[in-house]
């Protein structure tokens, strides 16, 4: 018979102990089942966490439950897990002292796991307090979501991609180029002008959000974006002249940025052979502050040369970052 393994925790947020742990109890059975437990208003939520570890950990199985229960009755969780799984395990796997007793009611061995946090020290009290501080802790998914991503936005050829870049450089981290201006130089080089579809737009925001998603795992704790799907309905409403409940429903569903920053239009404008809304720069300038007032988004205003732009810049993100690493 195969040997069947049971972890149950909050994994909030998987770290990597829960990591360790969980490797360390894979190898010790043949069958390793993780119950994640949730309680209403995590952040992140616990359907988040369990598609986190079963990224990281496909070969095990993943339950997530209801946390309607007392901590520290076992006998109401042995009994329950019994339930959930459908039998009793033949060995659970803790790095707590509540271990033995549960294993009691379980009827099965228990094996303690760095119960000293000595192997991987690091805790999911403090990932939440402070996740940049503990970065080296955490797998690419979960970094994800605990990235600063700041948001470049404002008119046509007010710097934006060169203080991106910019930006990345100082932070030692990557940027997110616009797919607007990506997708354009296409439509221009297949159609010859710009005979905009609504439906375009929905594909632009959605793609802007899933290579947003995708990069905030590789960055440096702060992730530069070039635009995102918020601006790309501002940039409908230029085209067409009215809202597309469409883009806007993309941009709410996405995880908004922690920092909005508003390039001015007192830089040339310098046509680099898509750009066609030199006339109407101050309109969307007026637009960009009236949308992020209006949806209570937090932004700054970047102006002056390059130089004091990217000082401007630096100086908010340090300050955000700051405040995120004090624990």
């Amino acid at each position: 018979m195969p040997e069947r393994g049971l972890i149950v925790g909050k994994f909030y947020p998987p770290h990597r102990g829960h990591k360790y742990l969980i490797d360390f109890d894979a190898s010790q059975v043949d069958e390793l089942t993780v119950i994640i437990c949730q309680k209403p208003g995590e952040s992140p939520p616990g359907s988040l966490r369990a598609a986190w570890l079963r990224e990281i950990h496909p070969e095990v199985n993943v339950l997530l439950i209801d946390d309607t229960y007392d901590e520290q009755d076992s006998r109401v969780w042995a009994e329950n897990s019994i339930r959930w799984l459908g039998a009793a395990p033949d060995v659970v796997f803790t790095s707590e002292d509540y271990g033995e007793r549960f294993a009691h009611f379980l009827g099965c061995r228990h094996i303690q796991v760095d119960r000293a946090r000595q192997v991987v020290p690091v805790s999911g009290t403090k990932v939440r307090s402070a996740p940049l501080e503990c970065w080296e802790y955490l797998e690419p998914p979960v970094r994800g979501w605990y990235a600063k991503r700041i948001c470049l936005v404002g008119a046509e050829s007010t710097g934006k991609t060169t203080l991106a870049q910019m930006l990345a450089r100082h932070f030692q981290t990557i940027w997110v180029p616009e797919y607007g201006r990506e997708y354009s130089a296409q439509k221009l080089a297949r159609e010859g002008g710009y005979f905009w579809r609504s439906e375009e737009f929905a594909h632009i925001a959605q793609t802007q959000c899933e290579r947003e998603d995708e990069a905030a795992r590789r960055a440096n704790k702060v992730l530069i974006c070039d635009t995102n799907a918020f601006a790309t309905s501002v940039w409908h409403r230029r085209y067409f002249g009215e809202r597309s409940p469409e883009v806007e429903k993309i941009a709410a569903a996405h995880r908004g940025p922690d920092l909005y920053m508003l390039t001015d239009v007192s830089t040339p404008f310098v046509q680099d052979g898509t750009r066609d809304g030199e006339s109407i720069r101050q309109w969307m300038h007026q637009a960009f502050i009236d949308e992020l007032t209006e949806q209570q988004h937090p932004f700054v205003f970047l102006s002056g040369s390059t130089q004091a732009r990217v000082a401007l810049a630096v100086d908010w993100i340090d300050e955000l970052v700051e405040v995120d690493c004090l624990f």
